[in-house]
C-alpha cells in the first residue's frame, strides 16, 4: 500500500512517501501561501502518486495542543482525497529530531527540508521502522 505522511505547519507542510512498507522518502515540502493553495497542492500530490493512506502528525502536549489539533484537522478536511484513508498519530518531537538529524548538513532552515524530514520521522514511527 502506498503511504504518505504530512507534517502540517503554518508556513510549510512536510511530505514523505513510502511505497514498499519499509523505505520512507522525504519529498519537497509544500510552501503554504494559503489554505486553499496548500490543500490543492497536497491533494494533487497524493493523487499523482496514487497514495492510499495518509498519516498526519498531531502535536501532543504543549500549551497549544488543542488549537493546533483543530487547525490540522480542519486543514485535512479541505483535502480532496476521496478514497484515501487518513490516520492521525502523535508527532511529538519529530521536528526536533529532524533538526538534529540534519544538523550541520543544511544552513537554510526555511526551505522545508526539516519539515519533510519530520514527516519522514512521523511515517517511520507509524511503520515501526
Amino acid at each position: 500500500m502506498k503511504l504518505a505522511a504530512i507534517d502540517v505547519g503554518l508556513k510549510r507542510i512536510g511530505v514523505a512517501f513510502c511505497f514498499d512498507g519499509s523505505i520512507v522518502l522525504p519529498q519537497n515540502a509544500i510552501i503554504r501561501k494559503g489554505r486553499k493553495q496548500a490543500s490543492r497542492d497536497i491533494s494533487n500530490l497524493l493523487k499523482e502518486w496514487g497514495i492510499k493512506k495518509l498519516i498526519v502528525g498531531l502535536p501532543k502536549g504543549g500549551n497549544f495542543e488543542d488549537e493546533m489539533e483543530r487547525r490540522i484537522k480542519h486543514f485535512v478536511s479541505l483535502l480532496d482525497i476521496e478514497g484515501v484513508e487518513v490516520e492521525y498519530i502523535d508527532e511529538s518531537f519529530s521536528s526536533y529530531e529532524a533538526k538534529e538529524e540534519l544538523k550541520g548538513i543544511i544552513k537554510q532552515k526555511r526551505d522545508g527540508r526539516i519539515d519533510s524530514m519530520a514527516a519522514k520521522i512521523i511515517l517511520e514511527r507509524y511503520l515501526g521502522v
